[in-house]
């Protein structure tokens, strides 16, 4: 059995996390927790979460709740999560982070805490979108350079990072395939007379509004034909099984900074 402490678990993600905890076997949330000074705080977890029959209560002290657990699911934001980690690692346990929008530097502590710890860190946990990173990679590879990289995101109007991590991480795996590096390709947004498209380009768009879950498409674009991949989350169920089945795995495994492809045991791209 799995033990969990959950990060934001009054959150619109956190719910859900504590949803299917609650419905796997070999998994059990031990222990919710909030930002001190949220409303919920010190209310029973089965109210906070919406999942009857939860036992505890809503606290806002990672330390504590890491006590009761092997894992710590976060889903939070940036600067918690990175509190959220150092609390992990000075309490030996391991992690599962979910948490996009995180800078090159906050990255780099994210590293440095699976030094100490594992940690199973991913821009998405979907089991498809997983998938679709290895594809776009091996797409790009095979169509070559006569054939146009485009990407376009969509995310619900309280989405606040921008391209979504997941984006980010399709646009290195293209960039990638074709020897590039992304800050040097993208083109986020085009206005003007931007001229003919060159080779070297990969075009950025983004979309934000409504109750969106998260929806990506990458174009392959040639002439004579068009090729789309496309990944449409219907509902945050499928990133919190993914979390989940991610903290089931890292319970068992030595520190070091794993990745979707690691629980998944998917060969990742050279």
């Amino acid at each position: 059995m799995v033990r969990v402490a959950l990060a934001g678990a009054a959150g619109r993600m956190g719910r859900r996390i504590a949803q299917v905890l609650d419905q796997t076997e070999g998994a059990l949330l031990a222990a919710g927790f909030e930002a001190p000074g949220h409303p919920l705080v010190g209310q029973p977890l089965s109210v906070a979460t919406g999942v009857a029959g939860l036992e505890g209560t809503l606290g806002d002290d990672a330390a504590a709740a890491l006590e009761q657990a092997q894992v710590l699911i976060d889903f939070t934001a940036p600067e918690a999560t990175l509190a959220n980690l150092e609390a992990a690692a000075r309490a030996g346990k391991a992690a599962v982070v979910g948490t996009t929008g995180l800078s090159s530097k906050q990255q780099a502590l994210v590293a440095e805490v699976a030094g100490q710890v594992p940690v199973v860190f991913s821009p998405n946990m979907s089991v498809g979108m997983n998938l679709m990173f290895q594809l776009v990679r091996q797409m790009a590879e095979v169509l070559g350079e006569d054939y146009a990289l485009e990407l376009v995101e969509a995310h619900h109007d309280q989405k606040k990072d921008a391209p979504s991590g997941t984006a980010v991480k399709l646009l290195d795996q293209l960039a990638a395939a074709r020897g590039w590096k992304r800050q040097e390709v993208c083109v986020y947004g085009r206005q003007g007379m931007v001229g003919p498209r060159p080779k070297r380009e990969i075009g950025v768009g983004v979309i934000r509004g409504g109750d969106v879950v998260g929806e990506h498409t990458v174009y392959f674009l040639a002439q004579g034909e068009r090729l789309e991949l496309t990944h449409r989350a219907h509902s945050r169920d499928t990133f919190a099984r993914g979390a989940v089945r991610a903290a089931q795995w890292v319970a068992q495994q030595p520190p070091g900074l794993y990745d979707m492809l690691d629980v998944l045991g998917l060969e990742k791209g050279k």
